[in-house]
């Protein structure tokens, strides 16, 4: 990672903002699922109709479930109007649930405090306020925006 790679929701170097743990070992596959949406207005979409399927498989409650959905949505979103393809999704199942959306694009998102007139500029606000932590990682071939929201032994079925 470059140094400084991670930032807070301001821009600013983040010593509290930490790339999501990584567990050690490889993952069993029934913990992870990938998909590489187009590049248009319909990946939120079908972001959220991957996201629900999976969510539902892994029994996920329900409002961890719609939330999840909203962040895969407003992440999707921006990768669209702001990022370049491609365009992954990839949801990990640990004691947290990870969301990760990665585009080729160089630009930082920026959380903004959007007015009450403003047609848009809410997204990465609702998704600070669903996760429990959220960040992006920088990579060789583009960056990736995750979150994490807490999962709990008895909503998931191991």
């Amino acid at each position: 990672m470059r140094r400084g790679g991670l930032r807070s929701p301001r821009g600013r170097r983040c010593r509290r903002c930490r790339t999501p743990a990584r567990p050690h070992g490889a993952l069993p596959t029934d913990h992870a699922a990938a998909v590489e949406l187009p590049h248009d207005p319909t990946s939120p979409a079908r972001a959220r109709s991957f996201t629900r399927d999976h969510l539902a498989a892994w029994h996920v409650d329900g409002a961890t479930s719609y939330a999840a959905e909203l962040i895969v949505s407003e992440l999707l979103t921006n990768a669209v109007r702001y990022g370049t393809p491609p365009v992954r999704l990839r949801l990990i199942r640990t004691d947290t649930l990870t969301c990760e959306v990665h585009d080729t694009g160089a630009a930082a998102p920026h959380l903004r405090h959007a007015r009450t007139v403003d047609e848009g500029g809410r997204g990465l606000y609702i998704v600070s306020q669903l996760a429990a932590r959220w960040g992006t990682r920088y990579t060789p071939t583009g960056k990736i925006l995750w979150t994490e929201q807490p999962l709990t032994a008895t909503g998931v079925g191991w």
